[in-house]
């Protein structure tokens, strides 16, 4: 029984990350990352609640270990001084599924108080959704349906939004030509440090 269940949730994990729309707003949206963070040296700024939030932490760590600076910038925490972060160059990455989330709404308007000609780009499920309409572009999941019994809990969904967030990182990683060196310069400790330095003949 438990191991059925367990064969069905991968399939339908399976089946929504090969269902996430694919659209040209992919190449908007590296384009606008390859811009801002290396061509006008600004730097990329994550952010999201709860569940999205923690996709959002993961992203940026990813994005600044592989050569493109980012931060992950809590939505509530933004309106008690830390939007100072923000800089005319940089750029934002929002998360949300609903795409309804009242501090993401709030954050680009107090955003936009500091940076008028800031750029958004959305993770939402929903394309009609407020977030979708204020971003300068959105990456859609697909609204897959949650694996979990009550439908409730972010599961599947922050599945397909890691996938997303996975397909921003490699495709920019390709754009900036980063290097088993440049990566190597970035992870001085542990099993990939080691790795990376074997591969790029440092060790």
């Amino acid at each position: 029984m438990i191991l059925d269940d367990v064969n069905d949730i991968l399939k339908q994990e399976a089946e929504a990350v090969l269902t996430i729309p694919v659209t040209q707003n992919y190449e908007t949206a590296i384009e606008l990352i390859v811009e801002y963070v290396h061509r006008r040296n600004g730097k990329l700024i994550t952010s999201g609640m709860g569940k999205a939030g923690q996709i959002g932490m993961s992203i940026a760590t990813t994005f600044s270990s592989t050569g493109t600076p980012a931060f992950f910038l809590h939505p509530s925490e933004a309106q008690h001084g830390d939007l100072g972060i923000v800089r005319e160059n940089d750029i934002m990455l929002l998360i949300s599924n609903s795409g309804k989330t009242r501090e993401l709404l709030e954050l680009i308007d107090l955003t936009r108080g500091l940076a008028p000609d800031m750029k958004f780009i959305v993770i939402t499920g929903n394309a009609d959704s407020p977030l979708a309409q204020k971003a300068t572009v959105y990456l859609l999941t697909g609204e897959p349906k949650e694996v979990c019994a009550l439908g409730l809990t972010p599961t599947t969904s922050t599945t397909v939004m890691t996938v997303i967030g996975d397909i921003l990182v490699v495709n920019t990683m390709k754009r900036i030509h980063f290097t088993n060196k440049d990566y190597a310069k970035r992870h001085h400790g542990g099993y990939l440090g080691s790795k990376s330095r074997k591969q790029s003949g440092e060790e």
